[in-house]
């Protein structure tokens, strides 16, 4: 039977009362919707490794897919701060799931609607909000993570179609996806973009199995041999890395609040066992070093809340830059892992079972510190940033 889920969000320095409240609809929606249908089959479905395809219906109907699409394209015309605090929500119920609704927003809607003509945008846009058909986007290669720009994937004209050919490798919603918007070099050796449809000839999504981490997350492969793809799919509204890289910059942003979920659901369920667990006749919250522990978990996911919400005002205003996005996620990835570590440890053993959400999160986290620009590589965008020097070449 399923443990309830009795998740109480900390806000220690009242940061509800920097939210609208079309803000905090948005959240506590998404935070029912987490509560009613995800908890109670979240664990399960991390032992088999599956993921729940139920959640794609609800995804939609909660509005996670291209919540700041406008509402004429499907989207929900939400602010930045709504869509922040829907991945706040997701990844507090699994990494997994908040990285099947990242994708589908900021990795597939948000290129479409950036760099798509109106045509792409009303083909695709409308089914991809409603869940109908889900994406997936491929830029990571075999052999190219952090470099892109050295990517192998290329297309050539043919006439009347590109002729596309190459592999992308770790792709979230790859197994299922319906459509992949796919990075790849034209003749001049410039990257441009390609929506391609499940179905074409010589385009294969193979799984990737044996995960430890994001194990309710489909993951796989992007294969593209000698694929036939009309010229209308290609995205017109640009060239060049700005393309792919703007769109990790939407996905950064909604990770850098994901992240703070991950963190409050593992503090709020160390919080609730330190009270109920008892050894030398009192409640362990009550030794010194369990507070210590505790009260820091509470700071820097405050810190994290304050990053988060600054980030989301500036992205509103169109100021965000990049590299600021860059400090959030790699902050609060960071933060959500430490406290990850340390709620296992107020747990005990306990922590290392599916009855707590503990390790799942650690292990999701694991993979969250790594995807979309590395910790390291996100300390040297920040590093070029207030030095103005390369330290990539």
């Amino acid at each position: 039977m399923a443990k309830a889920d009795n998740f109480q969000s900390p806000d220690y320095y009242l940061l509800d009362d920097l939210l609208t409240d079309e803000h905090k609809i948005v959240r506590d929606t998404t935070r029912t919707w987490v509560k009613k249908e995800v908890s109670p089959v979240v664990e399960e479905a991390c032992q088999k490794a599956e993921f729940p395809k139920q959640w794609i219906k609800g995804l939609a109907d909660i509005g996670a897919f291209g919540p700041y699409i406008p509402q004429e394209y499907g989207g929900a015309g939400l602010d930045q701060i709504s869509y922040g605090l829907i991945m706040q929500e997701l990844e507090r119920g699994d990494s997994g799931l908040r990285s099947t609704a990242s994708v589908q927003s900021s990795l597939v809607m948000y290129p479409i609607y950036s760099f798509g003509n109106e045509q792409q945008k009303k083909k695709y846009l409308p089914k991809l909000a409603t869940g109908e058909w889900m994406g997936c986007f491929g830029l990571t290669e075999p052999n190219h993570g952090s470099d892109p720009g050295s990517m192998l994937t290329n297309f050539k004209d043919e006439g009347n179609h590109y002729l596309l050919n190459g592999a992308k490798m770790w792709i979230s919603n790859a197994p299922f996806a319906d459509i992949a918007v796919v990075w790849g070099k034209n003749e001049q050796g410039e990257i441009q973009g390609l929506i391609v449809e499940r179905g074409m000839k010589g385009f294969t999504t193979p799984e990737t199995h044996g995960k430890w981490s994001l194990r309710a997350s489909a993951t796989g492969e992007l294969v593209f041999d000698n694929v036939k793809v009309p010229k209308e799919n290609i995205l017109p509204g640009v060239k060049g890395l700005k393309g792919p890289l703007s769109c990790l910059n939407s996905a950064r942003y909604g990770i850098s609040w994901g992240a703070i979920g991950a963190a409050m659901d593992c503090y709020d369920s160390a919080l609730r066992y330190s009270k109920e667990r008892i050894q030398f006749g009192k409640p362990i919250a009550g030794f010194q070093l369990t507070q210590k522990k505790l009260a820091e978990m509470i700071t820097e996911i405050t810190k994290a809340q304050l990053l988060c919400w600054r980030l989301g005002v500036l992205k509103n205003e169109n100021r965000a830059t990049p590299a600021q996005i860059s400090m959030a996620k790699r902050n609060n990835v960071n933060m959500a892992l430490q406290i990850a570590r340390e709620a296992r440890q107020i747990h005990g053993a306990m922590g290392i079972t599916g009855e707590y959400p503990i390790m799942r999160h650690m292990m999701n986290l694991e993979s969250v510190i790594t995807y979309e620009g590395t910790h390291d590589i996100h300390l040297l965008i920040t590093g070029m940033d207030v030095t103005g020097i390369n330290a990539f070449l």
